[in-house]
């Protein structure tokens, strides 16, 4: 891919979010025009032009014009020539995570309480709660379950400083009000001990920095602040004498008074941890991205018996929850196919899209849709001749530089009106299109091909590939490509080129067999190099010539839909006996 072709995909890469292909936020639903992989002229001018008419209609849809494959040289010149911007590149039409509806639900830091996490679960009736941090990167997850488990599991006494509690946390749970100690520090160290019994009896199990729970006796508040308990905790809200106070202060000891009674305390003390103590890190999570296809993560899905996945943008940013039902409501993306039917053909995943429109002018082929769509079919030679009839009989004026693109494909794929595919409707149309876009016909032809033809620069497969399509031929797949020339000389370098790369294609079994016509447009005939499975018989049967080394000259033969396509047809039924 040369440099101008880079910075040409970067840079419609980079219209597709200000197109809005897929965002189900938009007030437009975007529907994509597109043609065939590896498009030709007619493909890319039809896309345009269909576009351009569909939103000149006043349709409630968005309609952006698009390509499945890189554009030729012969389409890169049509396209300065009139000052047309390249479709948005759309390779795969599957759905993505961001087509689907995602939970927006906020973060939270990871220092919560497990009750805060569990109150904001039930008020926002949710099953998981995405931690993050200020910059909204995904820490972990913690869930229902995560929380049942830090109550059914069987900790030590020591848990809640092994876990590094916050006294907000504290304060928070037990709705407790801190009156000597800073509110801001940890009870990182010691366990949690109930003072039940008399303070010689306490002497034996409290033990320096300790968090002891206990009701108003004087006695055992001085017991616990004497043995370095690091934290009183007293109940039912008893008031604390002005001597426990200051000597509290003095040895480093907390007081926390609160309303709950000693049973409370207990119960809810493990609910004041911190999420970050059992919730799942990001390590070991599995997220998604929002470029992510729904068919890449639905299997992924399938075999998770999570709850929740979150979803990240392409930064890494948390956006949000989907889960495996999200999966059901996702809305197939909008499509309209032009210059093709087929799904050897289409665009990655078409069968996943909303097919809504089909604008062609070739056999039928395989594609099947599930509802009625509006399908228009015509025996001409291009596409943008279809086109051009759909302007007329919608009465929609043509610009000039929709009329040059549409211009430029009709003389593309009917060879300057040489083919046999060619009809009194595409020389009518062209000749007033050329009018409207000030061309003469013929002349803006010869550079229009000879733009094409020059292909000095490029690698064989980037030749074999840029005009080349795959057909179901039976029980056969067939790679068909051609390139187009004035100039025999030309066409004979190209030949010797491209040989040994069409060979590998078939060894390596990309298809059953290929077929390339190198097709001079003076002379009217082509060079076909021919490759595959029973090459020789079925072009025997199909034109009554022989292969030499895997090559022919074809007298007459430049069309690929009309002429080779349906002889190959042909030689293979007979030699298959299909």
């Amino acid at each position: 891919m040369g440099e101008s072709e880079k910075e040409n995909l970067k840079e419609t890469e980079g219209k597709k979010d200000q197109a809005g292909l897929g965002s189900p936020k938009q007030r437009k639903r975007t529907v994509c025009i597109v043609g065939h992989k590896n498009p030709d002229t007619d493909s890319i001018c039809s896309a345009i032009a269909y576009s351009y008419l569909k939103n000149q209609l006043g349709d409630p849809y968005n309609y952006v014009a698009a390509r499945a494959g890189l554009i030729s040289a012969e389409t890169q010149y049509v396209l300065e020539r009139f000052q047309a911007k390249q479709p948005v590149l759309l390779e795969n039409i599957g759905t993505r995570v961001k087509d689907m509806e995602i939970r927006k639900v906020e973060g939270v830091r990871s220092n919560i309480s497990l009750k805060r996490a569990w109150t904001l679960m039930q008020e926002q009736n949710i099953f998981t709660l995405p931690i993050t941090n200020s910059k909204n990167k995904l820490k972990g997850l913690i869930t229902i379950n995560d929380i049942a488990k830090s109550y059914m599991e069987e900790y030590s006494s020591s848990i809640v400083s092994v876990a590094k509690t916050p006294y907000k946390n504290i304060l928070e749970t037990l709705d407790a009000e801190m009156i000597v100690g800073d509110p801001d520090g940890f009870f990182d160290k010691g366990k949690v001990v109930i003072a039940a019994a008399n303070p010689d009896v306490m002497e034996n199990y409290i033990e320096e920095h300790d968090m002891v729970i206990l009701g108003n006796r004087y006695e055992g508040q001085l017991c616990a602040i004497e043995m370095q308990a690091g934290c009183i905790v007293v109940c039912l809200g008893a008031p604390v004498s002005r001597t426990i106070k200051r000597l509290a202060a003095e040895r480093g000891c907390t007081i926390i008074v609160t309303p709950l009674d000693t049973y409370a305390v207990a119960r809810l003390i493990n609910q004041s941890m911190p999420v970050e103590f059992f919730m799942q890190k990001e390590e070991n999570l599995l997220t998604f991205r929002l470029s992510d296809y729904t068919e890449s993560i639905r299997d992924t899905m399938s075999k998770k018996r999570y709850r929740d996945f979150p979803i990240l943008d392409k930064g890494g940013y948390y956006v949000g929850m989907i889960s495996r039902r999200n999966l059901l409501g996702v809305r197939k993306r909008g499509l309209i196919l032009v210059d093709h039917n087929e799904v050897s053909q289409a665009v990655d995943n078409v069968l996943d899209a909303e097919i809504m429109e089909i604008i062609d002018h070739h056999r039928l082929g395989s594609l099947e849709t599930i509802n009625p769509v509006y399908f228009r079919n015509q025996p001409v030679g291009c596409t943008s001749t279809i086109i051009y009839q759909m302007f007329r009989e919608n009465c929609i004026e043509i610009p000039a530089n929709i009329a040059g693109l549409m211009c430029s494909a009709i003389l593309s794929d009917t060879l300057i009106f040489r083919s046999p595919t060619c009809t009194p409707m595409d020389v009518d149309a062209a000749r007033a299109l050329a009018s409207i876009a000030g061309i003469e016909c013929e002349s803006f032809a010869k550079k229009m091909f000879a733009a094409g033809s020059d292909l000095s620069t490029k690698t064989p497969e980037e030749i074999c590939y840029q005009d080349f399509k795959t057909f179901e031929l039976g029980d056969m797949n067939v790679g068909v490509g051609q390139l187009t020339s004035m100039s025999a000389e030309e066409l004979k370098s190209i030949k010797t080129r491209i040989l040994p790369f069409l060979k590998n294609m078939v060894e390596k079994k990309e298809v059953d067999m290929v077929c390339f016509m190198l097709t001079n447009i003076l002379e009217e005939g082509s060079d076909l190099i021919c490759f595959g499975n029973d090459d020789e018989d079925i072009i025997d049967a199909a034109f009554h010539e022989k292969l030499e080394d895997g090559c022919v000259y074809l007298n007459g033969v430049v069309s690929r839909k009309k002429q080779l396509v349906p002889s190959l047809m042909s030689g293979i039924s007979q030699i298959t006996g299909g």
